[in-house]
């Protein structure tokens, strides 16, 4: 998606929360390891890039990632993740 279409963006922007509130249950209860799988995902060495700067492009997993909604879902998971490693 380029920088110039405003639509989209204006889309994109609209249904991320969107579809993270539907999957609000199960982000508070397993979010650490499906945004652990996904962020691999996003960012191994094959993938494209999620913000190309020289052709003016965005892709939609920018959105996500950037999510601050995503990010205080998962927390919950990712405390009780790190309580649980810690009594090992």
């Amino acid at each position: 998606m380029r920088y110039e279409e405003k639509a989209k963006i204006a889309v994109v922007r609209a249904l991320v929360p969107a579809a993270v509130l539907i999957s609000s249950p199960v982000l508070l209860i397993s979010g650490a390891p499906i945004r652990r799988r996904y962020l691999r995902y996003i960012y191994r060495d094959e993938a494209p890039r999620i913000l190309e700067k020289e052709r003016g492009g965005v892709s939609v997993h920018w959105f996500v990632v950037t999510s601050p909604l995503l990010t205080w879902l998962c927390r919950p998971s990712e405390s009780l993740a790190c309580l649980v490693s810690r009594r090992g």
